[in-house]
């Protein structure tokens, strides 16, 4: 598989998917569907999105039916973006390499704009379930609810903003990483599985290799957030430091953060693994989070 293609070639198919769920309006108010488009189209991995399907395909499932909570998914994901970038939060001017949501439209309206992608994305769930109801999209959507809930990211957010400047344990540091990252990650791995008619075990499988490779993933951001480059990352470097967040690289240093990070990944290999081969583009895909330089 030439990997790199291969995850081109998906990222393209869920733009096209996401052009379907946000359009673009041209009635009154337009600026709200503009800022919320701003944020969404500028880029990024499509990392969760690409998993809710992935996940769907490797159970046996119809792709069709996960579309919508894969694209509700990269809505509430960059709902969090902008409302991380604020002011009253990381306080950034850039993501994704170009200017943050506030910087282009104001705080007030990026507000709004991360309210109104949060909220189409409960919609466009809602309507998928309304339309084709059955556990499977019940499912997928309380998979997504969850790991962006009071028991997933937000949660984490929390625990995030309250310690700044605070000290802090490893115990505080995983409940963080585990809720904040790997909450919405799990999320997706679930909700594809679940969207593909997959058993409760086989759920729980992906959801487990989905906290690893989301802790693992959050541990290289540290990592990159003090040796990558503003053009590589597309976003300000040092903001750890300039928020006085601890992570794992203060507390146990590059090299062994990279080594715990690697253990998770191989944690998360052996479970996909044990599924088969149906699962070989989630290995491969997997085994890249690990080696990113951005």
């Amino acid at each position: 598989m030439d990997l790199k293609q291969e995850l081109q070639n998906r990222i393209a198919e869920i733009e096209e998917m996401l052009e379907q769920y946000i359009p673009v309006q041209k009635e009154f108010p337009p600026v709200i569907f503009e800022a919320m488009r701003y944020s969404l189209f500028a880029g990024g991995k499509r990392l969760r999105p690409m998993m809710v399907l992935a996940a769907c395909e490797a159970v046996g499932g119809n792709k069709k039916t996960a579309e919508p909570f894969a694209c509700a998914l990269e809505m509430i994901h960059t709902y969090s973006l902008i409302h991380d970038d604020l002011p009253a939060m990381d306080n950034d001017d850039f993501r994704r390499g170009v200017p943050t949501c506030h910087k282009v439209y104001g705080e007030n309206m990026a507000i709004l704009a991360g309210d109104g992608l949060l909220h189409h994305a409960m919609e466009t769930m809602a309507k998928a379930c309304f339309m084709n109801p059955c556990k499977e999209t019940t499912g997928a959507m309380a998979a997504i609810a969850k790991g962006a809930g009071l028991y997933g990211m937000l949660t984490g957010q929390v625990v995030d903003v309250y310690y700044e400047a605070k000290p802090m344990t490893k115990e505080i540091l995983d409940f963080i990483h585990v809720h904040k990252t790997a909450a919405m990650i799990r999320g997706a791995l679930e909700a594809g599985a679940r969207a593909g008619g997959a058993t409760e075990d086989i759920v729980a499988k992906f959801g487990l290799a989905g906290e690893k490779i989301g802790v693992a993933f959050q541990i290289l951001d540290d990592i990159l957030d003090v040796t990558g480059t503003m053009e590589e990352l597309g976003k300000p470097i040092h903001s750890d430091e300039k928020n006085e967040k601890a992570t794992y690289v203060t507390l146990y240093g590059i090299e062994k953060s990279r080594e715990i990070a690697a253990d998770l990944t191989e944690e998360a290999m052996q479970i996909w693994e044990d599924l088969g081969s149906s699962c070989d583009f989630l290995a491969e895909l997997t085994t890249y989070l690990l080696k990113r330089t951005h």
